[in-house]
């Protein structure tokens, strides 16, 4: 299980470290794709191939469904880690997701994502405020 935030900086070729604690949930070889709310998701391939199932099953006559699976698929990079613990992420997705240096890595359950610092500190601080109300709302998901 993906849990924890951690603070890493880009190198100067695009470079990134990932989290030690998260190195053998990935493996090798994982999925760096676009996520929501402007980071990047990471995903072990298990995981992957998981919600590629689910959205494989989404209807294409939706609009909506399409959609998200194009900008969803399109966005996808499988990378692979260095023997220091290195991915590159390509630069669309570090355009994307508007990373040039300083960046958070969070755990989430079963991926990881990749914010800039500056749109995590935003982020955060917004649903912080909130937090208690998005508690709340949890109950009508049965949670």
């Amino acid at each position: 299980m993906f849990m924890g935030q951690f603070q890493h900086s880009l190198d100067s070729k695009g470079r990134l470290i990932i989290p030690s604690k998260f190195r053998e949930l990935l493996g090798e070889t994982f999925i760096l794709t676009k996520g929501l709310d402007r980071c990047l998701f990471v995903y072990p391939k298990d995981e992957w191939i998981l919600l590629e199932q689910k959205l494989k099953a989404l209807p294409l006559t939706k609009k909506d469904a399409r959609a998200f699976i194009r900008l969803f698929f399109s966005g996808a990079s499988e990378v692979e880690m260095d023997k220091q613990g290195r991915i590159l992420i390509p630069p669309m997705l570090r355009e994307y997701a508007r990373i040039e240096k300083d960046v958070v890595i969070i755990g989430v359950s079963n991926r990881a994502e990749i914010w800039s610092k500056e749109e995590w500190e935003i982020y955060s601080k917004e649903a912080e405020g909130s937090y208690e109300e998005i508690a709340e709302n949890m109950v009508e998901l049965g949670i």
